[in-house]
This record gives structure tokens, sequence and C-alpha cells, in this order.
């Protein structure tokens, strides 16, 4: 991977529409494949994908049956 293949935690963000404490979150846990620290700042591929786990459709996975 070249360095220039390489945005900022903020540039990332900006491209996928998230807030940058989103992002940074899930870097700390190791939840973007391909992100690293250099430093204090935090370095994302381009292709990186951002896997948002939240259910949005309402049907929930593991829903009490009453």
């Amino acid at each position: 991977m070249d360095y220039k293949d390489l945005l900022t935690l903020a540039e990332y963000a900006a491209l996928i529409g998230r807030d940058p404490d989103s992002v940074r979150d899930k870097c700390l846990r190791g939840n973007v494949p391909g992100a690293v620290k250099l430093g204090r700042n935090w370095f994302i591929p381009k292709d990186a994908p951002y896997d948002d786990k939240r259910v949005r459709s309402g049907k929930y996975v593991k829903a009490k049956d009453k």
C-alpha cells in the first residue's frame, strides 16, 4: 500500500459521511481494517469498509418471543 492511498481520519470521516469521533472510536477498537496510528494521527486506506452493525430495519436478530 502506498502512502498516497491513505487518508487522515478527518478526510476518511468526510468521505463516508460520519463524525470523526465515531471513526476514531472504531479505529481504537480495531474495527477499521488497515487503520494505522502514527504518532497521534490515524491514517486509513481509502477503500477501507466502514461497517455499521446497527439494526435499522426493526428486525432484531435476538428478539424475545412473548
